[in-house]
């Protein structure tokens, strides 16, 4: 299901094989989902690129993380599964891939924490949750709403309109919108009918993160699904698209710990980080510390369940 690749997240054990109780959170790389037609995959590169930037953090278990305000991971048992293998053009197999990987880790007893990839990862991986109630809180500069893109229904434009057709997505929360993408005014009725609450960047910036959290529904599983373009350029310059006034670190911390007292953390994905534009790697390093942070999260919540 997996192949090796030199260095894991932080340093953790790879694992080749996913079985019952060997991790409370699995991380796993997706580098592929679906492409729309005639246009390069992007981000491909990001989770090796991820990987690679938690170096600078990870020097040890017993490292004291004043972001997550213990020790790392909160002590919780980390491993790392590698990247699928994948195509950048097969759409359908990459998603068959992603979701069958996601079903193994959940029936494994663990939460994935997945490094995409472009946008279009999350739609295999929410698929994978059938069965299990869920919100989705997405961060994202874009809605993602379009039914179709170039004839494209499971492209990164998409994402949120399949997850709202899944049975088990019971709320989307949809956070950081701002400036122009590719939604038209039918796509944001579209949201709206649908009752998708939708935070933009602005009132973020202006209410601050209790705005989000008073919209998911309490103590309900949520998958916390991050385009990194969400995120001010500032702290993730290396994106497809560039969109100011984005989320910040700090705003992305406040989340994290309001979620984690306010709801368990079914899983996490982070895409849409594209390396070659982000030639400092902060955006990796960014990303990387935020992803240690959800871990350190659901360590927590494992650990007083």
């Amino acid at each position: 299901m997996t192949e090796a690749r030199p260095g894991t997240f932080c340093g953790v054990p790879f694992i080749a094989e996913l079985r019952l109780g060997v991790a409370e959170a699995i991380v796993i790389g997706a580098p592929h989902g679906t492409p729309y037609a005639g246009q390069a995959p992007h981000a491909t590169r990001a989770p090796t690129a991820i990987r690679a930037a938690t170096d600078w953090y990870c020097s040890g278990p017993d490292q004291f993380d004043f972001d997550s305000e213990t020790i790392r991971f909160a002590g919780a048992r980390v491993a790392d599964a590698g990247d699928l293998q994948s195509s950048p053009t097969d759409g359908a197999a990459n998603r068959a891939t992603i979701a069958a990987a996601v079903r193994f880790i959940l029936a494994a007893g663990a939460v994935p924490v997945v490094l995409g990839g472009d946008d279009s990862v999350p739609i295999p991986v929410l698929e994978a949750y059938a069965g299990q109630k869920l919100t989705v809180v997405q961060i994202d500069a874009h809605i993602d709403w379009r039914d179709e893109v170039k004839g494209e229904r499971f492209g990164f434009s998409s994402t949120m309109r399949r997850a709202s057709e899944m049975p088990h997505v019971e709320a989307l929360v949809q956070v950081g919108a701002r400036g122009p993408g590719s939604a038209r005014p039918a796509e944001v009725e579209a949201a709206r009918a649908w009752g998708a609450e939708l935070v933009t960047a602005r009132e973020l910036h202006r209410r601050g993160v209790s705005t989000v959290l008073d919209r998911i529904p309490h103590r309900r599983p949520v998958y916390l699904a991050i385009d990194v373009d969400g995120l001010d350029p500032a702290l993730v310059p290396g994106v497809l698209l560039p969109a100011f006034g984005g989320v910040t670190y700090t705003q992305m911390l406040d989340l994290i710990h309001g979620l984690e007292a306010h709801a368990p953390i079914a899983g996490v994905s982070f895409v849409e980080y594209v390396p070659e534009k982000d030639p400092t790697r902060i955006g990796a390093m960014a990303i990387a510390r935020l992803a240690c942070n959800v871990i350190a999260a659901i360590g927590r919540q494992r650990a007083t369940a």
